[in-house]
């Protein structure tokens, strides 16, 4: 299993901002997929999850102006976050759970300038 994750870039604070994660390979098992992101000198932490039943988690430095969703028929999944603050500025990894396996994207650097 391969993600691809994009969509990163700088933004200003207050703009929205939509990152993708496509998936290939034998993801036929695929139960889970989300975001994490980690700044310098932090940990990494959760962003936000879908399962392939639809239901979502936030983390909660997001919650309320994030949005989770995914794209099946693509493989993809998709995160759009609003309300961009600086502190949101990090390197955000794709994630998926298939057949039980963690799988990691090569991540997508996001900064957002005051």
């Amino acid at each position: 299993v391969q993600l691809q994750a994009s969509g990163g870039g700088l933004v200003q604070a207050g703009r929205s901002l939509r990152l993708s994660c496509a998936l290939s390979g034998n993801t036929f098992s695929i139960t889970i997929m989300g975001w994490y992101r980690q700044a310098p000198g932090e940990q990494r932490e959760l962003v936000a999850l879908i399962s392939n039943l639809g239901s979502t988690t936030y983390g909660h430095s997001v919650k309320g102006r994030s949005t989770i969703t995914r794209d099946i028929a693509k493989n993809t999944g998709y995160l759009r976050m609003n309300s961009l603050k600086p502190e949101d500025t990090a390197v955000y990894y794709c994630h998926a759970m298939v057949g039980g396996a963690n799988y990691w994207g090569q991540g997508t650097q996001v900064t957002v300038s005051s």
